[in-house]
């Protein structure tokens, strides 16, 4: 009788026999070798920066040429800059890519299944931008930061105002515009007379000085005067910290190549929404931020309905200046998280759902997206067409999608946005509208007649 064969497992081809890998973590680093280039092949190391250069050094020593690591919270960004220093190249992957076996979790099991998966070409890297781009997106989000910060002493100087039954930023937009901060400054130095406070209105205030000299009479508290000077001072010293990182950006983005010289090919005249500057926008001293960008990309991208100067800014700092890390439009969508995610199991479709990611510039697409409400452009049509159909999530997400395949296009082919070929797709649009109505009313026993046709 014959015996059935034993099956057995063929091991994947060894693809980058260099490989290594490193689990990070806050105080120690676990890091792992293949076999034969130690008699310990997964050694611990401290986080500080000479045991850095001690793993880097048994690195290379080991004759590794590749790392792959995942990308946890900021403690991998220290050991990546050494490695990249040391001209290794370094494999930064999503967690969600390098889940083990269950039961089987702990540091030295973790870097041995990194260095395995990255051996035979499992692996994939995650997309960084270059240095450059890496400065001034640290930058950028830090300013971020500082914004945050000057916007709660503003409501520190709303609340000391409500306190003593100012109404002062009720009557006024801004509390802190030329208006405010005069009568702010006058309050404190000891002005409380509310018709002389109210001289100090500009004329472009539209509430009268007679309204502002009402919403000026209140108690003047000594504790709430004390708490609405720290306050002022606090937003001013942020306004003076963001103005430094205003100085620090600007020189950053001046040693980015220029695709275009906006002297011989001028700047596109700017849309209704781009004439002013927009609320704290970065301020540079030798241009505008539009012109900049504009410099840097070779396209002016505010001529797409939706995008701002500060998007477009974010999404250069989070991007970079070209998309050549993404194949196609398709696979930019997919980084973004703003195409569905297919979940297909006997046939069967389970989720079609986009991927939650935690991604600054698929944010600052869909807050364009959102922004469309009220614009009267084909984009804008679209998104109200698509609210309509499935609601608002999945509209503002449908309308991004389609924002960052355009934006693609624009920066892969450095064409100049023409809303004239989105014209046309609204005009196939219109059209097959009207033929499917002609057809619902067929069925209904109808006949459409267009209005005026009829004598």
């Amino acid at each position: 009788m014959p015996t059935r064969p034993v099956k057995t497992t063929k091991a994947l081809p060894v693809i980058n026999p260099n490989a290594a890998g490193i689990d990070v973590g806050a105080t120690e680093v676990y890091g792992a070798v293949p076999q034969d280039r130690a008699a310990q092949p997964v050694r611990r190391f401290a986080t500080f920066t000479q045991d850095l250069q001690a793993l880097a050094d048994w690195l290379q020593t080991c004759g590794v040429q590749t790392v792959a690591m995942e990308s946890t919270g900021v403690y991998w960004i220290p050991l990546f800059q050494i490695l990249e220093s040391r001209g290794i190249e370094v494999c930064l992957v999503n967690s969600r890519h390098v889940k083990n076996v269950p039961g089987r979790k702990s540091d030295i099991a973790d870097c041995q299944w990194l260095q395995y998966l990255h051996a035979v070409g499992l692996l994939h890297a995650s997309f960084r931008p270059p240095q450059a781009v890496c400065a001034v997106r640290a930058l950028l989000r830090h300013r971020d930061m500082l914004v945050t910060y000057a916007a709660s002493h503003i409501q520190h100087m709303q609340k000391a105002l409500t306190q003593m039954n100012l109404q002062l930023h009720h009557v006024i937009s801004d509390l802190t515009g030329k208006t405010g901060l005069a009568i702010l400054d006058a309050i404190l130095a000891g002005e409380h007379d509310p018709h002389k406070l109210a001289q100090l209105r500009d004329f472009r205030i539209k509430a009268p000085a007679q309204t502002i000299a009402k919403a000026l009479v209140g108690d003047w508290r000594e504790e709430h005067l004390f708490t609405l000077r720290q306050a002022l001072a606090a937003y001013r010293h942020y306004q003076h910290l963001i103005a430094e990182c205003d100085q620090e950006i600007e020189r950053l983005l001046a040693q980015f190549d220029s695709q275009v010289d906006p002297a011989t090919t001028p700047l596109p005249p700017a849309t209704t929404s781009h004439r002013q500057p927009q609320r704290n926008e970065i301020r540079l001293a030798r241009t505008d931020l539009r012109t900049e960008l504009y410099r840097i990309l070779g396209v002016d991208l505010t001529q797409v309905p939706g995008l701002q100067t500060t998007t477009i800014h974010t999404l250069l700092t989070e991007l970079g200046p070209e998309l050549s890390a993404f194949p196609t439009a398709k696979h930019f969508a997919s980084w973004l998280g703003l195409c569905p995610d297919n979940r297909v199991s006997g046939g069967r479709v389970l989720s079609a759902k986009t991927r939650k990611v935690r991604n600054r510039a698929a944010d600052a697409l869909r807050l364009a997206a959102q922004s469309l409400h009220h614009s009267h452009s084909v984009l804008g049509d679209f998104y109200r067409r698509m609210r309509a159909r499935l609601g608002a999530p999945k509209a503002i997400t449908a309308t991004a999608h389609k924002l960052a395949r355009l934006l693609y296009h624009l920066l892969t082919t450095g064409q100049a946005y023409d809303a004239s070929v989105f014209a046309q797709y609204e005009a196939r649009y219109q059209q097959r509208r009207l033929q499917r109505l002609h057809r619902e009313a067929a069925a209904l026993g109808f006949t459409l007649t267009p209005q005026g046709s009829v004598s």
